[in-house]
């Protein structure tokens, strides 16, 4: 594999050229290449520009409307609610971003709903961006299913991820959790399958319910959900959350994010904002505490430090990306 070196700012470019040339606006193209930067940036590559070629096709096939424009209501004073209108992730939140952190600030909490959306991209940032306005944040997304209920076979929710912003006081973030209810992202085995590389025992099963270690078998199977049936439960809080309680299709009855077949996803999101001060005095000499107990035990690492560690180096560097990788992006381009 042939390797290119890349400045933060290239990749953002390179996303918002092929959206914008598939079809997208630009308001919409920028907003889902500041996450594939973002994503790039950390180190996370599985969300990063790997998945342009999939955005640029579903703009072009209709299976995300790159034109849409979010609707945002609020029908209660703590409540947020937005229509992504078939359209990307990205800009349907952003649509609806401050008035769930105003709300937060006015009440204490407040939550935001998304429904008739698409992949978010890496849940950790949009906790990461709570926890930066000062407020605790907890946020979940569901996806079209991939992972069977223990002692099944057939997929019934998806990787539904959560992730928790913590904030530091100081307009940071002390932590940043963003896991996933399986053993490891789907996007992962999607990568290792484009690069031929084998999946590690233990993340999924084929559809015969036999383990495997071929991402094209586990891709028809099921992924395991990480801790058996606490892992399981995990997923079905998430999807309560993304999907019921945000109006959402069921993951069950999510299309693909992969292939240009079954239409939009209409998947959904939901982010809860905590203002502390609403609630506790001594919440950030807490964290601190807390964060202070983990890391001081040698060597151990709080969640998401390994993300800091790739932010830090990319920033300097620039980022590595597979050469065939940005070439299927540029043929978007023109």
């Amino acid at each position: 594999m042939t390797e290119l070196m890349m400045t933060l700012a290239a990749v953002e470019q390179l996303c918002l050229r092929a959206l914008t040339a598939a079809g997208a606006s630009e308001d919409n193209a920028g907003a889902v290449a500041r996450s594939t930067m973002l994503a790039e940036r950390d180190g996370i590559r599985s969300h990063g520009l790997l998945y342009v070629p999939i955005y640029a096709e579903h703009v072009r096939c209709g299976k995300v409307d790159g034109k849409a424009r979010p609707g945002v209501s609020q029908p209660r004073a703590g409540a947020v609610v937005v229509d992504a209108a078939t359209g990307f992730a990205h800009p349907a939140i952003d649509a609806g971003w401050n008035r769930l952190i105003a709300a937060a600030r006015l009440n204490g909490i407040a939550a935001m709903t998304v429904f008739n959306s698409y992949n978010c991209g890496v849940l950790g940032h949009h906790a990461e961006r709570i926890a930066e306005a000062g407020l605790l944040g907890l946020c979940t997304t569901h996806a079209p299913a991939s992972i069977a209920p223990p002692g099944g076979r057939s997929p019934v929710i998806g990787t539904n991820p959560f992730a928790l912003g913590v904030p530091d006081g100081a307009g940071g973030a002390a932590l940043v959790l963003d896991q996933s209810a399986s053993v490891v992202a789907k996007s992962e085995i999607l990568l290792r399958a484009r690069e031929g590389r084998q999946i590690e025992p233990g993340w999924a099963i084929d559809e015969h319910g036999a383990g495997t270690v071929d991402p094209a078998e586990a891709l028809k199977g099921s992924m395991l959900p990480a801790g058996g049936h606490k892992g399981f439960g995990v997923g079905l809080l998430v999807e309560i959350l993304a999907s019921c309680l945000a109006g959402a299709v069921l993951s069950k009855d999510a299309s693909p994010y992969s292939g240009t077949s079954g239409g939009p996803p209409r998947t959904g999101q939901c982010f809860v904002a905590f203002d502390t001060a609403a609630f506790s005095t001594g919440f950030s000499h807490q964290v601190a505490s807390l964060v202070n107990a983990i890391v001081g035990q040698g060597d151990v690492r709080l969640p998401g430090s390994g993300r800091q560690v790739a932010r830090r180096r990319t920033e300097r560097e620039g980022v590595r990306v597979d050469a065939d990788l940005v070439g299927r992006i540029e043929a978007f381009c023109h």
